[in-house]
């Protein structure tokens, strides 16, 4: 028989599943995901600070900036002087498809399909034969300013469909997908031409020839769930990286700082490499964390001393082990769905763990009672970078990348542990605690 205990602990991790669900369907784009991130730091008291305005900063007090509508740094104060940064850092970007400017295209007075361009590392195949929404936002305005407006047509949009085997004998073989040809989505007949942007005005509630710009990509419409015999796993898209950034923010609107300024660190353009002013190579986290230091009457050489005596823990999922291609795992260091956070270890620091901040992100999770286990590439399969390596370029303070174990990374649909989610939860409240 269940304890007490053990029912309000499922319980809790039933109800964290259906949160991170809600989130990341709701969040289509880093726009969206922002967006919702800001609703839950408005929720728990934070106020919104202006990049462009004068900043006040109190002790105890609770503050967000957002950068481009896609990366977003939330802080909070102790009522003691602090003796550094305590971050956590996460990505809202995942690969997809881009809409180019003047979109349409017509085909043979027949069809009307888009003409769009890939967004970061993606299998292309996995968007093949699938309902696909486009969202994403629009800008208006004039002289006086721009205005910002969210838009997701949250319906059966599009698809990009096959090539049927009859007209391709050597599709099971293995086939190149060529982005211009083979992965346009049609979108109606061809009389739909210009009805588009008139139903994305629409929602904005602005006429068509209002928008100046825009930003739109289509995404994929499947939802998250949980699949498996005992409920092991879950499914669903962009669990790369939303599902760090979900954890990260929740544990940042639920603890209180004490010695530590915490901070949870969202950025876009991870999928593209982070140069962006919005990116981990900005100056955006450099910025916000010298301004804080300056509102605290601290000059450079306290804020350099905050930096020395700082830790940023760099979010982003890892590869588990396959369960068909085991040969593709490291020899020894071969994480799996539902076995902990993954520390990630690579030689020529593509990642930016060492010695030191691996054994205080260990300490975090034995404190927490989460579960942790190493990951590394095989020597010969190069691995991608984080935000860790990236972003200490502009900001030099102590660094582990983690991440939680999954597969299939930047299919759009992925499959990761129903049981890690608590422990990342649990450690990143231990770590803001």
């Amino acid at each position: 028989m269940e304890s007490e205990m053990e029912q309000t602990k499922q319980t809790e991790h039933t109800e964290q599943l259906q949160d991170l669900f809600t989130f990341i369907d709701g969040s289509p784009t880093a726009f969206h995901a922002v967006d919702n991130l800001e609703k839950m730091l408005e929720g728990a008291g934070y106020c919104r600070l202006e990049e462009k305005d004068a900043w006040t900063i109190e002790k105890r007090g609770k503050y967000y900036v957002n950068r481009n509508d896609s990366s977003v740094i939330a802080f909070s104060i102790p009522e003691k002087m602090p003796k550094g940064f305590h971050m956590i850092a996460a990505h809202s970007d995942s690969p997809c498809f881009k809409l180019k400017e003047k979109p349409e295209i017509t085909v043979d007075e027949a069809y009307l399909k888009l003409n769009v361009e890939k967004y970061g590392g993606m299998i292309l195949s996995t968007w093949l034969d699938r309902p696909l929404s486009i969202a994403g936002r629009l800008i208006a305005g004039d002289r006086n300013g721009m205005k910002s407006f969210l838009v997701n047509l949250d319906s059966d949009t599009a698809i990009i469909p096959n090539l049927a085997i009859h007209m391709n004998g050597e599709l099971n073989k293995g086939f190149e997908y060529n982005p211009q040809t083979d992965m346009e989505p049609v979108i109606g007949e061809a009389s739909a031409k210009e009805k588009l942007f008139d139903m994305l005005a629409a929602q904005a509630g602005i006429s068509k020839e209002e928008i100046l710009g825009s930003d739109l990509f289509l995404y994929n419409r499947d939802k998250c769930r949980v699949v498996g015999i005992d409920d092991a796993f879950i499914a669903g898209p962009r669990l790369d990286d939303l599902e760090c950034a979900f954890a990260a923010m929740t544990a940042m609107v639920n603890e209180e700082p004490e010695d530590y300024i915490n901070l949870c660190v969202v950025l876009d353009n991870e999928e593209v490499g982070s140069g962006t002013k919005q990116g981990a190579a900005s100056t955006f986290l450099q910025d916000v964390l010298i301004r804080i230091c300056g509102k605290l009457d601290m000059g450079a050489e306290e804020y350099r001393r905050m930096i020395a005596e700082s830790f940023l823990i760099s979010a982003d999922n890892a590869h588990a082990m396959h369960p068909n291609h085991g040969e593709k795992a490291d020899v020894t260091n071969r994480p799996r769905m539902n076995g902990g956070i993954v520390i990630k270890y690579h030689g020529s620091q593509r990642y930016a763990t060492d010695a030191y901040s691996a054994a205080v992100m260990k300490d975090i999770c034995s404190r927490a009672g989460a579960a942790y286990q190493p990951y590394a590439n095989r020597s010969d399969i190069a691995g991608g970078s984080t935000l860790g390596n990236i972003s200490t370029a502009q900001v030099s303070v102590r660094t582990v990348d983690i991440g939680l174990a999954q597969l299939a990374m930047h299919s759009a649909v992925e499959t990761a542990g129903a049981k890690d989610i608590a422990y990342l939860i649990d450690a990143f409240r231990t770590f803001y605690r």
